[in-house]
């Protein structure tokens, strides 16, 4: 029994990468090959959580006493209102 359901996908620009890499017998099929691609897009993503939960602990775990809000906004409230000189302007 199959358990997995066809689907119809449009890929656009992307339909050129997939055709060449079935030319170059990297994959058998569209659906090896997007299979594949989908494996590659969870790994990217589980790398990331791991990152992100990774730099969360670590500032959970921060021994520093927390900034009170309101320091924060009226610290980048200063930040933002002070006029920076960008190079690129008036060039």
């Amino acid at each position: 029994m199959r358990t997995s359901k066809p689907i119809s996908v449009s890929l656009g620009k992307q339909q050129q990468v997939l055709d060449s890499l079935l030319a170059s017998g990297d994959f058998d099929s569209a659906s090896e090959a997007l299979r594949a691609g989908l494996r590659a897009l969870q790994r990217e993503r589980d790398a990331i959580d791991q990152v992100l939960k990774a730099r969360i602990r670590e500032s959970l775990d921060d021994p520093r006493p927390s900034i009170p809000a309101d320091e924060v906004f009226a610290n980048l409230k200063a930040l933002h209102s002070t006029p920076s000189k960008d190079v690129t302007r008036g060039a």
